[in-house]
């Protein structure tokens, strides 16, 4: 059994020595990409001053909760400027943002496809089982290998850990669309198309919309973690702020994380909701 790890381990070794020599150009190329959208997404959030941002998530609070949530969530975003920590909050915005799109990308159409073919769907649950019971720090290491340290790697850890949700909850979605409605359709002779987006689709919404939800809770814890490969944002001010035993910024940085987890979360959640 001893000698069957080693040689495992020896041929991932390998494998990653082989990518990085062999493989250099598309990683490379992969990285610019995935940097690319990170700093575009960034510069979009910093574009504007932080109280017209807060005035702005606090008027989309205000939509789809309450006025009392709306005035709660544009005070927690004036209260991250208030400790300095605006930049890089947005830094974590913005790599939560990236990454959650590209999930989503991935995930939604893996999930109606899972949710449309039973076989599909029983075939990737036993990978994303083992892709979520995973210590989330192991995905950071191949990562490293392949791009380096930066936000191309917080991103590519950070995508994986948040693809399973919105495979899981859209197939689930997909699949709960009561049997009545289905025989009804195909009575009334609509397309394959129409019979997703007419009857299908607007039943498994809220569960997509859970989806998006969970996707932006596992990015968020997942960008914490990744500062330790200098994804930056509040990620790295932690990891900075322990390395040094600076407990206030580590306080600071914690609360703007809470109050960015908690003003999406609520937000998504109504929508979620909303029908």
């Amino acid at each position: 059994m001893e000698d069957f790890v080693t040689a495992f381990d020896t041929a991932v070794d390998s494998a990653l020595f082989w990518l990085s020599d062999h493989a250099a150009f598309i990683f490379d190329g992969a990285r610019a990409v995935l940097e690319g959208l990170f700093d575009g997404v960034e510069w979009l959030l910093l574009l504007l001053p932080f109280y017209l941002v807060a005035l702005l998530v606090g008027l989309a609070a205000w939509r789809v909760l309450n006025l009392w949530a709306g005035i709660a969530a544009a005070v927690a975003l004036a209260c991250c400027a208030a400790m300095g920590l605006w930049p890089a909050t947005m830094a974590t915005l913005a790599l939560v943002i990236a990454a959650t799109l590209i999930a989503l990308a991935i995930g939604l159409p893996l999930g109606v496809m899972a949710g449309l073919m039973p076989r599909l769907d029983r075939a990737l649950v036993p990978v994303l089982d083992l892709v979520q019971t995973m210590p989330p720090y192991i995905y950071l290491l191949p990562s490293i290998a392949l791009l380096g340290f930066g936000p191309a790697t917080a991103l590519v850890a950070t995508v994986i850990v948040a693809v399973p949700p919105a495979i899981r909850l859209t197939a689930l979605g997909i699949r709960q669309t009561p049997n009545e409605f289905i025989e009804l359709g195909h009575a009334s002779g609509v397309t394959p198309s129409q019979m997703f987006w007419k009857i299908r689709l607007p039943f498994a919404l809220p569960s997509i919309m859970a989806g998006v939800n969970q996707s932006l809770m596992m990015a968020f814890g997942m960008v914490v973690i990744a500062g330790i490969v200098g994804s930056g944002g509040l990620g790295e001010t932690i990891y900075g702020a322990i390395r040094t035993l600076d407990i206030a910024t580590s306080i600071n940085a914690s609360i703007a994380i809470v109050v960015l987890t908690m003003v999406l979360d609520r937000i998504t959640q109504s929508l979620a909701r909303m029908k």
